[in-house]
């Protein structure tokens, strides 16, 4: 009976309410919905890139108009001096900047997500806002905060009779990374947060009943899923890093004498080489090589959190 039941259920829809599918026919209705996106990509991202690569094999000359030089411009970047110093400054930044702001945003994430914090929404809302202040403005305002004769280190040196210079050679690249580590550790702190909040806190109360502190819980629980998000922002921090601009680009007029040079990191000493220099083929050639240097070290980053994640 339910046999013939199912034959006459289906006899009773019309021909419109059976759905034909041809499994031999693309479906090209996703990509109806991603070519827009697609496109512009390709025109904001794929095409530059493409033509940086190819002006990067020219260079212009004052007779003769435009030359291919081929890979001259990258042997000359090889040998430039200014191009490994600022490379070497932004390293050094990197592997001291990044690891102390993602220690701090992993602290602020796991004071959250152990619900023992008064306020914690104002405390995530606060902590994030100065990743919503554009860069120009919060190097701005910090900028007058390190000045020597009017700022706040200028107040604190007459209140206690002190002769701090924040923005002196010596300490002006850590300086950077005080400004950089106050923009961008909440941003990561969400990223670690929203990793713990998967974990069901029904496992912490099993664990605490266990007998387990609240070391262990961290140590077991929590350090282990953070993994995963540890290398997003590991990555996203040494491309940030690689590309730093914005920093000391403002404080350059603000920091006396020329302790901010115009190769001080390599994508100021790209825009200076083609916007100041008239070398744009040359500065083509010095940020394809730097894509290069970003990206090997990135996917070496991925690779070594793919083999922790496979233990």
């Amino acid at each position: 009976m339910s046999q013939q039941a199912a034959v006459a259920a289906d006899a009773l829809h019309t021909p419109a309410d059976r759905v034909r599918v041809n499994r031999h026919r693309a479906d090209w209705r996703g990509w109806k919905f991603m070519w827009p996106f697609a496109l512009v990509f390709v025109f904001v991202f794929v095409i530059p890139i493409l033509y940086a690569v190819y002006i990067s094999f020219f260079q212009k000359q004052m007779i003769g108009g435009t030359k291919f030089v081929g890979i001259n411009n990258y042997i000359r970047l090889f040998h430039d001096q200014q191009f490994w110093s600022s490379v070497g400054r932004v390293a050094l930044f990197t592997c001291v900047q990044v690891p102390i702001m993602l220690f701090l945003s992993a602290a602020m994430a796991l004071a959250l997500d152990s619900m023992k914090l008064h306020g914690a929404k104002f405390f995530r809302i606060t902590t994030f806002l100065p990743y919503a202040v554009p860069a120009v403005v919060s190097t701005l305002v910090w900028g007058f905060m390190y000045g020597a004769k009017y700022g706040l280190v200028g107040s604190l040196n007459d209140w206690l009779g002190t002769n701090l210079d924040v923005l002196s050679p010596n300490v002006l690249l850590a300086a950077i990374g005080n400004i950089v580590t106050w923009e961008f550790t909440g941003y990561n702190m969400l990223i670690f947060y929203s990793s713990l909040s998967t974990i069901p806190h029904s496992l912490y109360e099993a664990a605490s009943i266990d007998g387990a502190s609240e070391w262990q819980i961290i140590k077991s629980i929590k350090l282990p899923e953070l993994k995963g998000s540890l290398a997003i922002t590991v990555i996203f921090s040494i491309i940030g890093s690689f590309q730093l601009f914005n920093e000391p680009s403002i404080l350059q007029n603000m920091v006396p004498g020329n302790s901010i040079t115009t190769y001080y990191t390599p994508n100021m000493y790209a825009y200076n080489l083609s916007f100041a220099g008239n070398q744009s083929n040359y500065a083509a050639a010095l940020a394809i090589t730097m894509a290069v240097i970003t990206m090997a070290i990135a996917y070496a980053v991925q690779l070594n959190s793919m083999k922790e994640q496979m233990k």
